[in-house]
């Protein structure tokens, strides 16, 4: 995944937004979003090549996402995969806050990571090319992730957090379109505001806008999990094709442990 929107208990009904885009090439084989059979409780994609994901939720209430720290100069040779960091989270009992510390002291074995894991009571981040190494809480708000460390305003960063801040989280309730839309976004940045990350400018150029469309490598799909207070949640998850042409859509809505529930339904249009 190269970019993630999330809202943390930023809004009373809401108190879990994240919108996200996973860039991959096309064809590292990968399945859509759905329960996994060996564990119905988790939702989630499968990296069908390393078998971790980048993006998933339980009905428990836990989530955990990962971008790649875009770092070309200091990669290292047969490191784990970093998707096992996601799946991991989303199938161990440990809390997030144990979770983050250990991944915190093991990530120097990873080529770099932004990892977010959390539950509604709280979410951490950890960063391995971070200079403060270590995992810390992060607070009620909005943020945004890319290739780089947490909040970093690269330009497609702020253009999706410009974006999905003026959207208000109440009409999540009516559709969750408009959310698709502006994760749809492929606006390119001008060259004097793009980073330098150590890659051929025409590739920043073809990175620089939220959602990339290429014959070889772009955007493979949009992820859009959203929690009421009461409990309702869903994550529903568009797939594209390398034209960047919808191809499937997946809606998985759920109710989250808790009590008293209430079986309201999502408005998925």
């Amino acid at each position: 995944m190269c970019i993630a929107y999330l809202a943390i208990r930023a809004h009373a009904d809401w108190p879990l937004l994240i919108a996200a885009n996973r860039d991959e090439f096309h064809d590292r084989p990968s399945l859509a979003a759905a329960p996994w059979p060996d564990r119905p409780d988790v939702i989630a994609g499968i990296d069908c090549q390393a078998q971790g994901t980048w993006l998933g939720v339980t009905r428990q209430g836990r989530f955990a996402l990962l971008t790649n720290y875009r770092d070309p100069a200091h990669m290292i040779g047969n490191a784990p995969s970093r998707g096992e960091l996601v799946s991991r989270y989303l199938t161990q009992p440990v809390s997030a806050r144990q979770y983050a510390q250990g991944v915190s002291d093991a990530g120097a074995a990873y080529n770099g990571f932004n990892l977010i894991v959390g539950d509604l009571a709280g979410a951490y981040y950890v960063g391995n090319r971070d200079p403060r190494n270590q995992a810390y809480p992060m607070r009620e708000g909005r943020y945004v992730v890319s290739n780089h460390l947490l909040d970093t305003p690269w330009p497609k960063a702020e253009r999706l957090r410009r974006a999905l801040d003026g959207f208000p989280l109440n009409d999540l309730e009516k559709s969750l379109t408009p959310v698709f839309e502006m994760l749809k976004d492929d606006t390119r940045a001008d060259d004097h505001v793009l980073p330098d990350t150590g890659i051929p400018l025409d590739r920043e150029r073809l990175l620089s806008s939220p959602f990339i469309v290429s014959p070889g490598y772009g955007t493979r799909c949009s992820t859009v999990i959203a929690v009421h207070a009461s409990g309702r949640a869903i994550l529903s998850e568009i797939t594209y094709d390398p034209a960047g042409i919808a191809t499937e859509r997946h809606d998985w809505p759920f109710m989250i442990e808790m009590d008293p529930p209430r079986p309201d339904a999502f408005n998925t249009e």
